[in-house]
């Protein structure tokens, strides 16, 4: 068995996570910090991604935006995790029941909201920051972990092993989380990956239309949307944050991918 991807992934998600945790307790340069004097510097020895039109220091930047994307990724993540898997298990365990046809018409009813929309309505009356982002893309998280959860355990009720749990007395709330959910946690797992990647690119769109993170704090989104006035004269004020996403996003659907093989039990007899 191949796990080309696996390896990859892993190695640029742990770059992307190890610049936000040093971040916390080192930085080249105060982010904060303004210096019109030493604003577009080219990188060098002192700069190593050079400065911004602010004169703040461009990889010092980056490496506090990484923290703030991770962040809200991860928070939206676990909130769709949290609220969409026993909706999903729920609806599963009462297929076709008043229940299930409740919860996956709810589901419907989010995707029709993507979660910019979202985000536009909650900040028009609580006001932009990175809160009300993390709101907006948990919302939108919901319905994919509940629909994730719902096929995987329907295929599962039907399984022998439930069946002898039913007959032992086990009622469906306790057999969705005894027997059901750790026989879906490796597809969850991977969801949950490809979801965290998503939700770097939400929140760098919200943070880019000024519905994320709000200054001082640093964010990729809005350092993208301040590079775009001088994109002729000072690309790589768009170039560094740019590649921080694409890069990420790529490690992450690496690792998602991975995980996947590695999960997948029909492929790890191969190995």
């Amino acid at each position: 068995m191949k796990l080309r991807s696996l390896l990859p992934g892993a190695v640029l998600v742990l770059l992307f996570f190890s610049s936000a945790l040093i971040s916390y307790i080192w930085t080249p340069f105060d982010v904060t910090l303004i210096d019109i004097k030493s604003r577009f510097l080219a990188p060098d020895a002192t700069h190593w991604l050079g400065t911004d039109h602010f004169g703040r220091d461009m990889l010092s930047m980056l490496m506090v935006g990484a923290r703030t994307s991770i962040a809200v990724a991860f928070v939206a993540v676990g909130i769709g995790m949290l609220f969409g898997v026993p909706l999903g298990l729920a609806a599963a365990a009462h297929r076709g029941k008043f229940l299930d046809e409740a919860i996956m018409r709810g589901n419907d009813l989010v995707f029709a909201f993507p979660a910019l929309l979202i985000a536009i309505m909650i900040t028009a009356v609580y006001g932009p920051g990175a809160l009300n982002a993390i709101i907006a893309i948990g919302i939108f998280n919901i319905p994919v972990f509940a629909r994730l959860s719902r096929g995987a355990a329907l295929s599962l009720w039907k399984r022998d092993f439930i069946l002898a749990a039913r007959a032992a007395g086990k009622g469906i709330t306790r057999i969705s989380f005894e027997h059901i959910l750790p026989n879906i946690t490796n597809l969850l797992i991977v969801q949950g990956t490809i979801q965290f990647s998503l939700g770097i690119l939400a929140e760098a769109g919200l943070s880019f239309v000024g519905l994320g993170a709000q200054p001082p704090i640093p964010s990729w989104g809005r350092m993208l949307a301040d590079s775009q006035t001088l994109i002729y004269t000072e690309p790589q004020l768009a170039l560094f944050p740019g590649l921080a996403i694409l890069l990420t996003v790529l490690g992450l659907n690496l690792l998602g991918d991975g995980l996947r093989d590695w999960l997948d039990p029909r492929l790890r007899r191969e190995r």
